[in-house]
C-alpha cells in the first residue's frame, strides 16, 4: 500500500468522523455561511456538497483541478486567491502548507466546488447545485402573471425609453410585484384544472414557487427589454425628421416582427457558445436571480459580519429608502441630480461648462450626481469591477480625445456644440435632411447647394471608436475565446439537430441536460418565419429598399454575432453593429435614407435582440426552468412586446407635444431617436464615400488602428496572460462610445460604487457581498424606477413645479443651454458657414 493510500484511509477513518464538524465548517465558512453549522440549521445545498467532497478520490480530485487550471487560466472571473491556492493543492500537501488532513480536504473541497456548482463565487451565491423537477413551473397563474407585468412593463418603459434621463421598470420592479400577486392567487385561486398528455393542469397547484417566479420573469423580462425599431416610427414619421406618412401600422407589424424574431432565432443557435460554457457568467443576470431567492426561498438564521437581517427585509427596507429619496433629486431639489456644482462657480464661463457640465459638457466632475437614477446608469453593483475600469480607463482617453479635437478646431468641430448626437448644418443649426431629399432620396441639385452634415467632436470620437471596435474584435476574440468557442462549435457539430445531450463542464448545463431541449429547427423556423416578413415588408410598401438588403445584414450579423455575445457573456458587456451596418449598407445602397433605417433596425436588432434573448435564458438555466418552457413564454412574450410598444409609440408621436425636441418639457427629448436620424442621415442619404473621402478621411484608418490595437494585445496576452486577465481592451474601446449624448457624470460616480462594493466589500467581507449586493442593487434600482414613475405622472405630468434655486441652478449657466452653445461663432466663419467650401474646394 503506498504512502497516499495509507493517509487515505486515514482520513476516512473513525478519527476522521470525529472531525466531522471540523471540515464541514470550512466549507460552510467558503459558501458564505459560517454562523450556520448547528445541526438543526443546516443548508441542503452544502451538505449536498460535503457529502460529494468527502466521497470523491482525490486522485480524481487532483485531476478536476489540473483541469481548472487549464480552462481558467486568463478567466478574468475566476477568484484569484483560489486559483493560486489550486496551483499549490496540486503539488501535494508539503507544498501546500497544509497538514495531509487539511491538503486533502481543501483539495476535495476546491474539486467539488468546480464539479458539482460553479467556480465563481457570484454563481455559487445566486444558484443551487441541486434541482427538483416536479417543482411547478410553467403553470397558469404564471402565464397569467406574465402576461400581466408583460403588459405593464413594456407600457411604461416604451413611454419613458424617450426620456433623458430615462426611468426604466427593471425585472426587479416587476419581480417585487408579482411576488405578492403570486402569493393573492395562490390564495384565492381554486384547485380547479384539467389532464393534458397524462400532465395535471391546475389553476391553483399549491404555493407560488421559485420557479413559477422565474418563469415568468423571464416571460416578461424579454418583453420590457424594448424594441429598438421603434426608433425607425418617430424618425419616419416626425416632420422634424424624415415626415414620411406612409408609415402604417400594417408596415410596423411586419417590421417589428421581422426584427424581433430574427434575434429570438439566432440566440436559440448559440447556446451552445454562450449559455452552456462554464465562462458565461453573464454578470449582469445576477441581481435579478438574488431578488427571486431573496423574495421566495427560506433562509437559515445567521450572521454574516454581524448581519443577521433576512434578504428579503434588507430589499424592502433599501427599496423603501430608495423611493423616498427619489423625490429629492427627481422632484424637490434637482440639482442633486445634475450636480454640475463646479459650473455654478462661474456659470457663463464656457471652458469650465465644456469641461465639467453634466447636461452640455464632458462631465469631468468628481462628484457628478447624488442621484441613483445617474449613479446607477451602468450597473455598477452588477458588473465586475475590471469590466468598470476598463470602460472607464476608455472614457478617459476619449475625454482628452475630444479635448484636443475640439479646441484645435479638427474638421470644424469648434463650430457647434462639444458633445451632441445631432448632426449640424454648415451654419450652426441642426441639419434638415429634407433640404436635400426628393421622393426619400438624396437629390444631388439640393445636396450642392444646402451642403454635408458635420459631427461634434463627441459623436466624431464615438463613430471612429465604432469603426475601430469592429475591425478589433474579430482577430481578438476569436483567439483569446478559441478554445470554449471550438468545444462549442464541435458540440454543434456533434449534435446539430438535437441539444438533448450536453456535453460541456458546467454543473448547471448537466443538471439542464435532464429536461427536453428545443430542437434547432424550430429556431430554424422562427428565423425562416422572419425572413418572410421582411421581404414582405420591403415589397409591399415604398421602404426603397432592396430584397437582397435583407440577405446582407444577415450575413453581416452572422459573422459578429458570436463575438459580441462572448464578450457580453463574459465581461456582461454589451456592444452592438449599429454603425458597422450603416457603413456597409451605405455603400452598398447610397443616397437612401428609407433603406439605411430599414436595414439598420434589422441588422441592429437581430444581434442585439439575440443578446436579449440569451440573456434570459441564462437566467433560466441558472434557475433550472425547462429550456421548452422558456421557449414558449419567451415567444408569447414577444408578441405582447410588439402589441404594446405599437400602441405606446403612436399615442406617443401623436398626443406628446414637442416630442424629440431639446426643449419638450418633460424631457422627452429622444436621445436614441435623435443619434438614429444622424446616423440615417450621414450613412444612408449622404453615404460613407462622400464621409470618407471628403468630409471625415480619419475614419477608414480606424479600422486599421483597431486591428494593429487587436495583435498588439494579443501579443501581449499570449506573454503576459496571467498579468493582463483583467485587461480588457475591447472594453477600453467601448468606452469611447459611451460619448454623445451621455459622458463622464453618468459613469464616474458608478466607478466608485463599483470599487467599494464589487472590489473591497467583495474582498474583504465576501460572505456579506454574496448575500446582500445583488439584493442592495435590486432595491436601489426598484426605488429609483417606481418612485420616479410615480413623481412624473403625480406632480410633473401636470407641470407641478417647485421654482427655486435648488431646481433652477443646474440649467441657469452655460451648461444648461443658455449663452454661448459653441467655442466658434458659425457666423463669423469665412462667407459665413463653415466646412467643405460650397464650390467644392
Amino acid at each position: 500500500m503506498t504512502d497516499v493510500e495509507e493517509k487515505k484511509d486515514l482520513f476516512e477513518s473513525t478519527d476522521h468522523l470525529a472531525d466531522y464538524s471540523k471540515y464541514k465548517h470550512v466549507l460552510y465558512d467558503k459558501l458564505g455561511h459560517s454562523d450556520v453549522i448547528a445541526a438543526d440549521a443546516t443548508l441542503k445545498d452544502v451538505e449536498y456538497l460535503y457529502d460529494k467532497a468527502i466521497e470523491m478520490p482525490i486522485d480524481e480530485a487532483l485531476q478536476i483541478m489540473s483541469r481548472v487550471l487549464k480552462d481558467h487560466d486568463d478567466d478574468p472571473n475566476f477568484p484569484y486567491e483560489d486559483y493560486e491556492l489550486i496551483k499549490k493543492l496540486i503539488k501535494g500537501h508539503e507544498e501546500s502548507g497544509f497538514s495531509f488532513k487539511d491538503w486533502e480536504f481543501q483539495a476535495k473541497m476546491y474539486a467539488t466546488l468546480n464539479e458539482y456548482h460553479s467556480p465563481y463565487p457570484e454563481v455559487r451565491a445566486i444558484s443551487s447545485p441541486l434541482d427538483d423537477p416536479s417543482i411547478p413551473c410553467e403553470t397558469i397563474r404564471a402565464y397569467f402573471l406574465g402576461f400581466v407585468w408583460c403588459i405593464v412593463g413594456t407600457g411604461v418603459n416604451e413611454i419613458f425609453s424617450r426620456r433623458q434621463p430615462s426611468l426604466y421598470i427593471s425585472s426587479s420592479v416587476c419581480q417585487m410585484l408579482m411576488y405578492p400577486s403570486g402569493l393573492a392567487l395562490q390564495t384565492i385561486l381554486p384547485d380547479w384544472g384539467f389532464t393534458l398528455f397524462g400532465t395535471r393542469h391546475s389553476l391553483n397547484p399549491g404555493p407560488w414557487t421559485y420557479k413559477e417566479q422565474m418563469f415568468a420573469t423571464v416571460m416578461f423580462d424579454i418583453a420590457i427589454g424594448g424594441m429598438y425599431v421603434g426608433s425607425n416610427f418617430y424618425v419616419e414619421k416626425l416632420d422634424i425628421f424624415y415626415g414620411n406618412k406612409w408609415i402604417t401600422i400594417g408596415y410596423q407589424i411586419l417590421i417589428s416582427l421581422a426584427t424581433q424574431l430574427f434575434g429570438f432565432g439566432f440566440a436559440g443557435l448559440l447556446r451552445k457558445i454562450v449559455i452552456y460554457p462554464i465562462r458565461a457568467v453573464w454578470p449582469t443576470v445576477l441581481p435579478t436571480l438574488a431578488l427571486n431567492q431573496a423574495l421566495l426561498k427560506r433562509e437559515k438564521k445567521e450572521s454574516i459580519h454581524g448581519w443577521t437581517i433576512t434578504r428579503y427585509k434588507f430589499f424592502l427596507i433599501v427599496f423603501s429608502c430608495s423611493f423616498l429619496y427619489m423625490w429629492v433629486p427627481d422632484y424637490l431639489f434637482q440639482a442633486l441630480s445634475y450636480f454640475n456644482w463646479m459650473t455654478w462657480i462661474k456659470p457663463d464661463n464656457f471652458n469650465l461648462a465644456v469641461v465639467t457640465g453634466s447636461i452640455a459638457g464632458l462631465g469631468l466632475n468628481p462628484i457628478a450626481s447624488w442621484d441613483w437614477n445617474i449613479i446607477g446608469y451602468w450597473l455598477p453593483l452588477a458588473f465586475p469591477f475590471y469590466t468598470y475600469l476598463n470602460m472607464m480607463i476608455g472614457m478617459f482617453i476619449g475625454f482628452f480625445v475630444i479635448i484636443g479635437l475640439y479646441y484645435s478646431n479638427y474638421k470644424w468641430t469648434a463650430y457647434m456644440p462639444i458633445n451632441d448626437n445631432n448632426i449640424y448644418a454648415n451654419t450652426g443649426e441642426v441639419y434638415n435632411v429634407s433640404s436635400v431629399l426628393t421622393n426619400g432620396k438624396l437629390d444631388e441639385a439640393k445636396y450642392e447647394l444646402y451642403g454635408p452634415p458635420y459631427l461634434s467632436a463627441g459623436m466624431l470620437v464615438n463613430w471612429g471608436a465604432n469603426c475601430a471596435l469592429y475591425a478589433f474584435l474579430i482577430p481578438y476574440v476569436l483567439y483569446s475565446e478559441r478554445k470554449g468557442l471550438l468545444k462549442s462549435l464541435r458540440s454543434i457539430w456533434n449534435d446539430i439537430t438535437s441539444l438533448k445531450h450536453v456535453s460541456l463542464n458546467d454543473p448547471h448545463s448537466r443538471l439542464m441536460s435532464k429536461y427536453k431541449e428545443v430542437p434547432q429547427w424550430m429556431f430554424v423556423v422562427v428565423m425562416l418565419m422572419a425572413l418572410v416578413f421582411a421581404i414582405v415588408c420591403v415589397e409591399v410598401y415604398p421602404a426603397n429598399t432592396p430584397v437582397w438588403g435583407i440577405f446582407l445584414v444577415l450575413a453581416i450579423n452572422v459573422v459578429f454575432v458570436m463575438p459580441l455575445c462572448v464578450i457580453y457573456a463574459v465581461t456582461g458587456y454589451y456592444f452592438t453593429l449599429q454603425v458597422f451596418v450603416e457603413l456597409i449598407v451605405g455603400y452598398a445602397i447610397p443616397g437612401n435614407g428609407d433603406a439605411l433605417m430599414f436595414l439598420q433596425a434589422l441588422g441592429y436588432n437581430i444581434t442585439g435582440q439575440a443578446q436579449q434573448y440569451i440573456y434570459d435564458q441564462k437566467i433560466a438555466h441558472y434557475a433550472k426552468v425547462p429550456p421548452r418552457a422558456v421557449f414558449r413564454g419567451q415567444f408569447i412574450g414577444t408578441i405582447f412586446q410588439i402589441i404594446i410598444s405599437l400602441v405606446v409609440i403612436n399615442w406617443e408621436i401623436n398626443h406628446v407635444e414637442g416630442i424629440c425636441t431639446d426643449d419638450q418639457p418633460n424631457n422627452f427629448s429622444c436621445p436614441s431617436e435623435t443619434s438614429y436620424y444622424s446616423s440615417s442621415v450621414f450613412w444612408g442619404v449622404i453615404g460613407p464615400k462622400r464621409v470618407f473621402n471628403k468630409l471625415y478621411p480619419v475614419l477608414p484608418w480606424c479600422f486599421l488602428i483597431g486591428f494593429g490595437i487587436a495583435l498588439i494585445c494579443l501579443v501581449i496576452r499570449k506573454y503576459y496572460h496571467r498579468q493582463t486577465q483583467w485587461f480588457q481592451p475591447a472594453v477600453i474601446i467601448g468606452g469611447f462610445l459611451n460619448y454623445a449624448p451621455y459622458n463622464l457624470s453618468y459613469f464616474l460616480p458608478g466607478l466608485y460604487v463599483c470599487y467599494a462594493f464589487n472590489h473591497v466589500v467583495k474582498k474583504r467581507y465576501q460572505a456579506w457581498w454574496e448575500k446582500y449586493n445583488y439584493i442592495l442593487a435590486s432595491a436601489l434600482d426598484a426605488g429609483v424606477a417606481f418612485g420616479g414613475i410615480i413623481i412624473f405622472f403625480a406632480v410633473q405630468y401636470h407641470e407641478k413645479d417647485i421654482n427655486w434655486w435648488g431646481n433652477l441652478v443646474s440649467y441657469s449657466g452655460t451648461d444648461g443651454g443658455l449663452g454661448q452653445t459653441s467655442l466658434k461663432d458659425p457666423t463669423t466663419a469665412p462667407d459665413g458657414y463653415f466646412g467643405i467650401r460650397m464650390d467644392g474646394s
